[in-house]
């Protein structure tokens, strides 16, 4: 039968070019410590969405008018769903200034920490991991779930 395919990375566009960078080093510490995540590989994963997003909206800002009409909401409206966005109407511009902490404040360790389900956020993780958080009536047991806005609502323990 054969062994597992080793899995690809999925940071590739948010690793740093210069990792010995020691402002760098120290602004990924305090983020690494401050939501709680396991290791940079966590941090360089919510950086290549937050890239992935910000190319998207680069593009759709170098097309024509006539050719972004069509293409500009659905990628708003997908955006503010995540909820990247606190409008579906806001100027491209504003999603170009989005950093990281956007999308790591969506993640499922930092609702539930923020929600007080737990004493602090490794407590989350550990809620998370140990399959006691769920979402919409089904177990999560991954902290780095990207929650939609219209579920943060449904979150709860199980016992």
């Amino acid at each position: 039968m054969g062994g597992l395919k080793k899995p690809r990375k999925k940071y590739l566009a948010g690793k740093p070019k210069r990792l010995w960078n020691r402002q760098l080093l120290l602004e990924e510490l305090q983020l690494v410590g401050e939501y709680g995540l396991r290791n940079k590989k966590e941090l360089w994963r919510a950086r290549a969405y937050l890239k992935w997003v910000v190319r998207r909206a680069r593009s759709l800002l170098s097309m024509t008018a006539e050719e972004r009409a069509p293409l500009e909401m659905p990628f708003k409206e997908r955006l503010y769903k995540i909820g990247f966005i606190e409008d579906p109407n806001v100027p491209l511009d504003r999603i170009l200034s989005l950093d990281v902490r956007a999308v790591l404040e969506r993640r499922l360790q930092t609702i539930v920490y923020r929600l007080g389900l737990a004493k602090s956020i490794h407590h989350a993780r550990q809620l998370i991991v140990h399959g006691h958080v769920a979402v919409a009536g089904r177990r999560v047991t991954s902290p780095g779930f990207l929650v939609p806005r219209e579920l943060e609502d449904k979150i709860s323990l199980i016992q």
